[in-house]
This record gives structure tokens, C-alpha cells and sequence, in this order.
């Protein structure tokens, strides 16, 4: 079983900048494919981005490209997603997910609410 626990969300007001973070239990995370989705409301949950075992490969949604950034530090068991340039838009509960030998963790959210 693998605990996600997010943190790093809150309120800020447009083309300002978060950092969230996904810190993750277990002993093999630098084994796991990390990824973030989140969920605005009323609307489906969708995909951010994703960050490779290594962190040497990263994807992103469109909807993210040039403005956020994925990472991991595998010492600390943690994901990051750096959001630059947000907009009222990208207001929604983001969640990270492991992939953990086919079997998929998710976290509990964290709220970003982008003011216009």
C-alpha cells in the first residue's frame, strides 16, 4: 500500500505562481511513475503531467506546457509541480498519483483557487 500525501495548494491571484508537492511512503519510490491531475468542478478529472522513475523524462498536458514544471527528488520521496503563470482557469483539486507495479495510488487533493 502507498500513502500520497499533496500539499502546497491555496489561493492566489492570477499570473501568480504555486508549488505543490507530493510526498509518498513506501521504500522503492524511485521505482514509482509520478504523475498530476486534477479536477475543476463540475468537469472530469484531467492530466497535468508526468515524471519518468528517473525524473529524465517528463510530459505535460497542453494546458500546462511552458507554464508548469514536474520534478522529483527521490531522496525525499517527493513530486513537485511548479504552476507559473496561472490563470483563473487552472482552479481545481490536484491530485498525484503513483504507479506502483501496475496498481495506481492516488492522493487526497490539494484546492488551487486562481483569482482573476
Amino acid at each position: 500500500q502507498v500513502q500520497l500525501v499533496e500539499s502546497g495548494g491555496g489561493q492566489v491571484q492570477a499570473g501568480g505562481a504555486l508549488r505543490l508537492s507530493c510526498t509518498a511512503s513506501g521504500r522503492t519510490f524511485s521505482t514509482y511513475t509520478m504523475s498530476w491531475f486534477r479536477q475543476a468542478p463540475g468537469k472530469e478529472r484531467d492530466f497535468v503531467a508526468t515524471v519518468s522513475w528517473s525524473g529524465a523524462r517528463t510530459y505535460y498536458a497542453d494546458s500546462g506546457k511552458g507554464r508548469f514544471a514536474i520534478s522529483r527528488d527521490n531522496a525525499k520521496n517527493t513530486v513537485y509541480l511548479q504552476m507559473n503563470s496561472l490563470k483563473p482557469k487552472d482552479t481545481a483539486v490536484y491530485s498525484c498519483k503513483a504507479i506502483v507495479s501496475g496498481t495506481d495510488y492516488w492522493g487526497q487533493g490539494t484546492q488551487v483557487t486562481v483569482s482573476s
